[in-house]
């Protein structure tokens, strides 16, 4: 019977995670269509500069390029965009719907100072990318590789030859166009990105329109005459034919010298639709590794329940049954010759020590561990697109706000149970809830911006939105956490079902330290997520998007049964040797798996991440590395502990035993 259900939970995950695939294949845009007629002017968005070689984002206008005429602006900014370090501005690319261009001249620089020659070929030697963006869309580049086209976001700085430098001066745009389709836009929910005119879906005209649904850049270093420039302007034709080889490279950068940009605009009719036209960004190898990942979880899962079956209905349930046969004089005989779990009934529930700072990370792991089932199954449905610049960000800070409410309910509850109903202290419980974790994140990340200020990176976080951050922290997440706790103490809180005496009991001498079996059991955990693991990383320092959020969804609750399968193993096998200590570690029997996480993190740096370069590229890798292996100890710690406490609640509940 048991292994009946086991087979129908893997045929529930596995079709549960084919339904999610498919709704990750479906895409939910971030934005409006923008209709565009012929002659309409598109306007070109610049991005902050990156390098996966620094991993520390600066200001686009902090090189020689060229500026808008009109200045300088800000787009329209969220604040998941500003955590993210991404600052979109104009530029002064301008392009006219379905009118091609060839040799635009678009500006010349002032002759490169020596400061400004210096960051230009140090930025080379990072290798720094430019991120442009048209209507919505980052330009992407292919080059072919080894019989392979690879795709990359934006286009580098410059390249560096020998001990000459060298800059992508000369820009080849191709803009993929697709006809304004009244029945592809229909019902679309978002924002648009900018102020460009917005046609309603449901607007009737005899007028052909276009939308925008793809953008291509191809960069070229060309060596431009500037005794060519003396009479000419901006959005002028370059007298001269320009011949754009990606291949070769010809505009020396020299301190003195001015630099001279140009660039190419086409426009090709694409059968691509409208919403599908970030499928290209967000197409990810490697499906197979994924299922195998899934695959991988499952057998352990089912290794597992193997062990707590044989656990609950050969040992536990046997045990129970053949004792509640027994007549009280053979129980009072028998209450002699107890051994194992049986012999800590009455140090079982015992408290633990620091039971409030157990609470406390408890508490705060059921709340990142329900922000995360909650944000991940959005963003499966397609509610968390990149095309909505910093929706992942703000829809974590909006649900680890409004959970505030959960986590102060259960450490109060939790509080109130190791106390035996005690209703004094709550207060004091919620409000360090609510201060624990966000306290942590908030020392983190001055850290971590304290170094990004320093290095003048746009990556660093304004000091307004520090008071942002600040606001919702107190504003809306503490009095949510205190309101929870409060409601905790009306609530009913679980009564132990036997008493404990006033002397603990002796714990038997174990041949090797319980904690080794405790440190050996996260191995299980890290092993369900090791290879999503990868992924995850990748997206987050290699640039690569990750948007396969439906296999993710299936790995986080593979994962939140191994803790909980994981922990009961462990505290069923400590109570067998009569130690009654396990609260602090079926916490820490699932929670270690964070400290795997952290080596695979060095190992990911070490390897992985071999061009990192600098003091403090490192530090902020550290840093985010560190925040996530907290956040990951308390979620997976809180699955581990809640699953053991109610497991030895309802042993012992079980156990007649005076």
């Amino acid at each position: 019977m048991g292994f009946s259900i086991i087979f129908k939970l893997i045929i529930l995950v596995l079709i549960s995670c084919w339904v999610l695939e498919i709704v990750d294949g479906y895409y939910l845009p971030g934005s409006f269509p923008n209709r565009y007629y012929v002659g309409d002017q598109l306007s070109v968005k610049v991005n902050s500069l990156t390098s996966i070689d620094t991993e520390i984002p600066y200001g686009y206008y902090t090189l020689p390029f060229c500026k808008p005429s009109e200045g300088i602006k800000d787009s329209a900014e969220n604040l998941g965009e500003l955590l993210m370090g991404d600052r979109i501005e104009n530029s002064p690319y301008r392009f006219n719907m379905f009118k091609n261009e060839s040799e635009i001249f678009l500006c010349k620089t002032n002759p490169l100072s020596s400061n400004e020659f210096k960051m230009l070929k140090k930025r080379i030697d990072e290798m720094y990318q430019v991120n442009l963006n048209l209507d919505n869309l980052p330009a992407i580049r292919y080059m072919e590789k080894d019989g392979f086209f690879l795709r990359w976001n934006g286009f580098p700085v410059g390249a560096r030859v020998q001990d000459s430098y060298y800059a992508f001066n000369h820009l080849k745009f191709t803009i993929f166009v697709h006809r304004y389709e009244h029945n592809n836009v229909a019902g679309v929910i978002g924002t648009t990105d900018g102020d460009e005119l917005i046609t309603p879906a449901n607007e009737t005209t005899t007028n052909e329109g276009y939308v925008v649904v793809g953008f291509e850049v191809v960069p070229c270093s060309v060596n431009h005459d500037e005794k060519l420039l003396k009479n000419i302007k901006p959005y002028s034709k370059y007298p001269s034919q320009i011949k754009c080889d990606p291949l070769s490279v010809g505009m020396n950068v020299k301190e003195g010298k001015p630099v001279i940009y140009t660039y190419d605009v086409s426009f090709v009719m694409s059968d691509i639709k409208w919403v599908s036209r970030w499928d290209t960004y967000l197409k990810m190898e490697g499906a197979k590794v994924h299922w195998f990942s899934i695959l991988n979880s499952l057998m352990v899962i089912t290794f597992l329940a193997g062990i707590v079956l044989v656990i609950f209905l050969r040992t536990i349930r046997r045990d129970l049954a053949h004792y509640e046969e027994l007549d009280k004089e053979a129980q009072a005989h028998m209450n002699e010759e107890l051994s194992g779990w049986k012999l800590v009934v009455s140090d079982v529930f015992r408290s633990p020590n620091n039971p409030e700072f157990l609470c406390i990370m408890v508490a705060d792991g059921c709340r990142i561990l329900a922000m995360a089932i909650a944000l991940i199954f959005f963003a499966a449905l397609g509610f968390m697109s990149p095309a909505s610049r910093g929706t992942l960000i703000n829809g974590m800070l909006v649900f680890y706000v409004l959970l505030g409410f959960l986590a102060g309910y259960i450490a109060v509850w939790l509080w109130r149970t190791l106390s035996i109903g005690e209703r004094q202290g709550w207060f004091s419980v919620s409000l360090r809830v609510a201060c624990y974790f966000p306290g942590l994140s908030f020392l983190i990340l001055t850290l971590i911006n304290s170094l990004l200020w320093g290095s003048d990176s746009t990556g660093a976080i304004p000091f307004t939105t520090f008071l942002v951050l600040i606001l919702l922290w107190f504003g809306i997440s503490v009095p949510l956490t205190l309101i929870g706790g409060f409601v905790a103490t009306k609530a009913p809180y679980l009564e132990y079902p036997v008493r404990t005496n006033q002397i603990p009991r002796e714990v038997p001498a174990q041949r090797f330290p319980s904690w080794i079996l405790v440190l050996g059991a996260g191995t299980l955990p890290f092993g369900t997520l090791f290879i999503e693991l990868f992924f995850i990383m990748s997206s987050i320092w290699l640039g690569r998007v990750y948007y396969v959020f439906g296999f993710l969804f299936v790995v986080l609750i593979l994962l939140v049964m191994v803790c909980a399968e994981v922990s009961l193993v462990v505290t069923y096998m400590h109570l067998c040797v009569e130690d009654w200590r396990w609260w602090w570690k079926s916490f820490f029997a699932s929670g270690t798996v964070a400290f795997y996480i952290f080596l695979y993190s060095i190992n990911y740096l070490v390897f992985d991440l071999k061009s990192l370069s600098g003091p403090v590229s490192a530090m902020l890798y550290l840093g985010y590395s560190l925040f996530m292996v907290i956040a990951v100890m308390l979620a997976t710690g809180a699955v581990g502990f809640l699953t053991s406490f109610f497991f030895v609640h309802r042993l012992f509940s079980s156990v007649k035993i005076d």
